[in-house]
């Protein structure tokens, strides 16, 4: 449950636990700035606890708009449970609390003004492991946008999606057969068709490929590529080459902070941060 005081901004805690040092993150020139690029999601001293244990501490950065940021870590660095505040994904874990300020587009993420069920329709999420339902492809792609009451023809939108996903000339002759039929590569475009259906500004992707052999994972590679001429996305990943693939920014993250924010190429090839260099070289992680 996260924490409100009565004025309707989050409570802030008191103290952040010592393991969590104050983060350093220099910004370089080619990360884009207000007036360069459109800032879509801001965080500004984010701490994200778990009862008393706070897996993100003090977390400031701004995700640009029409840009794919990375966001790279060690397993249990926080990096997921970043991403998910994002869309609130995490109000599902009770004993969850947030402090510092979450804004989308100017509003506030976290406060009493926002619906979360219509914020996760603006800011979509691809999860780890292929997640269809159990009916036809069509019905995957349709039916967030029918119970949501879409008016236009449902056929044109699955279509539309089903192509952005690149996945339609594979699939538009059994879009009636079971969504279960398909590759697992196959499966994971068709989810993130389905969360394109629902017309998000942002797209969150929480290590899409990790489940996926190499050559499914080439073409949800070249399709992140596509997608941010249309979307916002912020991805997470365990893949270092993948990041340095797919992104134009990229936040490495340690141990619930933040080390270092910046152009990818900047951070894979004269990082700010000897914590930084030393992940990237495979040093530790």
């Amino acid at each position: 449950m996260v924490m409100v005081s009565d004025t309707g901004s989050e409570k802030r805690g008191d103290v952040v636990p010592t393991r969590i040092a104050p983060p350093s993150v220099r910004r370089h020139a080619g990360v884009p700035r207000a007036g360069a690029c459109e800032t879509v999601i801001r965080a500004q001293h984010v701490t994200i606890r778990y009862g008393d244990f706070a897996a993100v501490g003090d977390v400031t950065l701004d995700i640009p708009d029409r840009r794919v940021t990375a966001i790279i870590g060690p397993s249990g660095c926080g990096k997921s449970t970043f991403l998910r505040a994002m869309n609130r994904m995490n109000d599902f874990i009770p004993t969850m609390s947030l402090s510092g300020s979450l804004t989308y587009r100017g509003e506030d993420i976290y406060g009493p003004r926002c619906d979360a069920v219509d914020l996760r329709r603006r800011i979509g999420m691809v999860f780890q492991k292929p997640n269809p339902f159990p009916k036809t492809i069509f019905k995957n792609v349709a039916w967030g946008a029918a119970i949501n009451g879409y008016r236009g023809d449902l056929h044109v939108l699955v279509e539309r999606a089903l192509r952005r996903a690149a996945l339609w000339d594979e699939v538009k002759d059994k879009l009636n057969q079971s969504a279960f039929a398909l590759s697992g590569g196959q499966q994971q475009r068709l989810c993130i068709a389905r969360a394109i259906a629902l017309q998000p500004d942002v797209l969150l992707m929480d290590e899409p490929c990790s489940a996926l052999d190499p050559i499914a994972t080439a073409r949800i590679e070249d399709l992140i590529g596509e997608l941010k001429a249309h979307y916002t996305v912020v991805l997470v990943t365990h893949n270092m080459q993948q990041a340095a693939r797919v992104s134009d920014l990229t936040a490495f993250m340690y141990m619930g902070e933040l080390v270092e924010f910046d152009a990818t190429d900047t951070i894979f090839t004269k990082p700010n941060e000897q914590r930084t260099q030393d992940y990237i070289t495979g040093r530790f992680g």
